[in-house]
């Protein structure tokens, strides 16, 4: 329980509450080096206890429901993107520009799984980029071949420079010294500050069954990838109404949209040329979250301090990969980039090559991590009133697993396998195409046990509220 118990301080959460928590121990689930399943545990019950407090809040109950967390759930969610299946076919997860090359020195990684960081990369590194989605052989053996030339420090500083995405590996130790590293040390795991005025919120029992602590509230999710959207398909799954907003530009990966979907709808707006509906959206909003680089949205207005003051008693929910200080507070990163450069791919991995996490823990992690905070901000709201503003960074979750949650955590290859995930997957039709898929892991008694609704089409919603 110490993991969790960490997690709920960094939440502001009562440490009474805690013994609402049960755990079904399960060997073989999530094996790493590093505790990864502690890791897993610690974010989806926290999450889960904190719906159990609002949901409880809401329903006037006098003693919060029971939270249960199943290491055979948990781990099928943190695997949800490779359990998704659509019309019987398994996702694209990693485009072949999206891997670990040898430097001359090292190791570099790169994400290219988006066309536009594609082309950066490419252009960065003097490689033609050859029709659009291309990935043949002979574009892969020339990215190999320039940054087989370059050291990884070069490497990563031309890429980034040129808008796209390489991180050189480094161990524990070089992480540990590099300025970004020293400000991430800094933070605490979940930041959370009171932004502007507003009353006590007043949240009426949700109408209904089972209990839904979101139900009523109204969440904009303008988040990409992986952790963010997971948060905001938490939120969903408790009963929020949330709407994905995306530029038009910036299509999103369908395969990935199709997996963290579910329970919203999905509209597209250009902020810079349709700003009065997103103020007509904002305007009845109850909750923002945004997942872009700090600093990228407030050309928009899309600061907190900003929103709070054209919507008092919002909750604002930023998350980012390294963090909104430092040297690299305006970089763009993933899950996989965070790894290499916090000395996890070294952890992971072998003297001849580089590893990684069983799964991406660290979006899925910081995401049930950030829809905790959200609820808890919520909770706090309806007794003292104010804006919110809370903020992850995958960086700072990566430091809470190399270096603070309890290494003797179970694991390495002696336990056996927990079985067959079959019973946390579901089956479902969609606009998209049927769909299987791993069921919430977020459970607590009279919660919901799964979403209202699956994924939509991305950009197929209007831009406004149910």
């Amino acid at each position: 329980m110490t993991d969790i118990m960490f997690a709920w301080s960094a939440l502001g959460g009562d440490p009474a509450l805690l013994s609402r928590v049960s755990t079904v121990v399960r060997p073989g689930p999530l094996e790493a080096r590093l505790p990864v399943r502690g890791l897993a545990r610690a974010c989806v019950g926290a999450c889960a206890l904190a719906a159990a407090e609002l949901a409880a809040r809401r329903a006037g109950l006098d003693e919060v429901p029971a939270v249960r967390v199943d290491d055979a759930a948990v781990a099928a969610a943190f695997h949800s993107e490779r359990h998704l299946l659509i019309d019987g076919r398994a996702p694209v997860t990693f485009a072949p520009l999206s891997r670990f090359w040898r430097t001359a020195d090292g190791w570099v990684r790169t994400h290219a799984n988006y066309p536009h960081h594609r082309a950066r990369l490419l252009e960065a590194l003097g490689v033609s980029q050859g029709p659009e989605g291309s990935e043949d052989p002979e574009a892969v053996a020339a990215v190999a071949a320039a940054l087989a030339e370059r050291s990884s420090a070069e490497a990563e500083e031309t890429v980034c420079a040129a808008g796209g995405l390489a991180v050189a590996l480094r161990t524990p130790k070089e992480w540990a010294a590099h300025a970004q590293a020293v400000e991430v040390a800094r933070r605490p795991l979940v930041e959370r500050e009171r932004i502007g005025a507003g009353h006590a919120r007043v949240l009426p029992p949700p109408a209904g069954s089972p209990l839904l602590p979101a139900a009523g509230l109204r969440v904009l999710d303008l988040t990409r990838v992986l952790a963010g959207p997971v948060a905001t398909r938490t939120l969903a799954l408790l009963g929020a109404d949330v709407l994905r907003l995306d530029a038009p530009r910036l299509p999103e990966l369908p395969d990935q949209h199709a997996d963290t979907g579910f329970g919203k709808r999905s509209a597209t707006l250009d902020l810079a040329t349709d700003r009065r509906t997103f103020e007509e959206l904002l305007a009845a909003a109850d909750v923002v979250v945004t997942g872009y680089r700090p600093g990228a949205l407030d050309r928009f207005g899309l600061s907190p301090e900003a929103l709070a003051e054209r919507r008092p008693g919002l909750v604002v929910a930023q998350l980012s990969a390294w963090g909104a200080y430092g040297p690299w507070r305006g970089r763009r990163g993933f899950d996989s980039l965070v790894q290499a450069a916090s000395g996890i791919a070294v952890l992971e991995g072998s003297a001849e090559r580089p590893g990684a996490l069983p799964a991406q823990a660290l979006d899925h992690g910081t995401g049930y991590l950030l829809a905790a905070a959200v609820l808890r901000a919520l909770t706090e709201q309806s007794r003292e009133g104010g804006g919110r503003l809370v903020r992850l960074a995958l960086a700072r979750t990566a430091q809470w697993l190399t270096e603070e949650i309890d290494p003797g955590e179970p694991g390495g290859p002696a336990h056996a396998a927990c079985g067959d995930p079959g019973s946390r997957l579901a089956e479902t039709d969609s606009a998209i195409g049927r769909l299987r898929y791993a069921l919430p892991p977020v459970s607590f008694a009279g919660g919901p046990a799964d979403w209202a609704r699956p994924a939509t089409p991305w950009g197929s919603d209007a831009p406004r509220w149910a």
